[in-house]
């Protein structure tokens, strides 16, 4: 398929985020609840996704979890408990950037959790999912996929590329000599969590500007948010300068290098 161009994707993108703002504004009239899980291969795209989803609604309604490795309190406790503080109240939209569901991928596969542990998650993560939704919560899990020669280039370029170092962390090196590991990881976890009431919905991520289009157009059609009317805006007019003086003050100004 042929590359989209940066003017057709920054044109699609615009009318989609214009509805992610109305999907806002109905999430905050209404007092829905909307949690959308993000899982995938390294590279696959999770995090600009997650960034488009973002960059043009309010911080106080869209909110990102993306939890670092579990303290030693933490791993004491029932595998879920840490992340359900972070699921979404009234009014609210929580994406997490990678989720519960590191049990069934990168602990399985590195070795982080026994298989008992990963059995018994794979086995009772639907009864807990059923909760959430039973408790009015709007629950959309997306598996980003991609090739590995895709992988392989992407993984490549974080590492040539001062502004992605960061996302090249041991970890990436290790998982990088285990595909299929991951794969088998990736089939047992659908087997078991592919569900009628909690699905996992799968996105294309070779095409990066295509796979951001499509999860955002697929994530708007599973909320049913309707444009919540507005009050037509008046602004009031400003008050007079009075007897106010600017200071004569030392402003420490930035330097104006550009």
């Amino acid at each position: 398929m042929k590359k989209m161009k940066r003017k057709e994707f920054d044109r699609e993108l615009k009318d989609l985020q214009i509805e992610l703002v109305k999907m806002q504004e109905w999430v905050k009239h209404s007092g829905a609840k909307v949690c959308v899980i993000f899982e995938g291969r390294d590279t696959a795209g999770k995090g600009g996704v997650i960034k488009r989803i973002t960059e043009r609604v309010s911080p106080r309604v869209f909110r990102v979890v993306a939890l670092p490795a579990p303290t030693e309190r933490e791993k004491s406790q029932m595998y879920f408990q840490r992340y359900m503080p972070h699921l979404p109240a009234a009014g609210e939209v929580v994406i997490f950037d990678r989720s519960w569901y590191n049990r069934a991928g990168v602990e399985r596969v590195m070795g982080f959790a026994t298989e008992p542990q990963v059995d018994y998650f794979l086995k009772y993560a639907p009864a807990v999912e059923q909760s959430i939704i039973h408790s009015g919560i709007i629950l959309v899990k997306y598996w980003l996929e991609v090739d590995m020669d895709v992988q392989d280039e992407r993984l490549r370029a974080r590492d040539e590329d001062p502004r992605k170092i960061w996302k090249l962390t041991p970890m990436d090196l290790k998982s990088y000599s285990r595909w299929y590991d991951y794969s088998r990881a990736r089939d047992a976890m659908f087997e078991a969590t592919d569900t009628a009431d909690t699905p996992w919905f799968v996105v294309d991520g070779n095409d990066k500007r295509r796979a951001r289009l499509n999860c955002i157009t697929h994530l708007l059609s599973m909320i049913p948010y309707e444009e919540v009317p507005r009050e037509p805006v008046k602004f009031p007019k400003r008050e007079g300068k009075g007897d106010y003086k600017e200071p004569d003050y030392p402003y420490r100004y930035v330097p104006e290098i550009y």
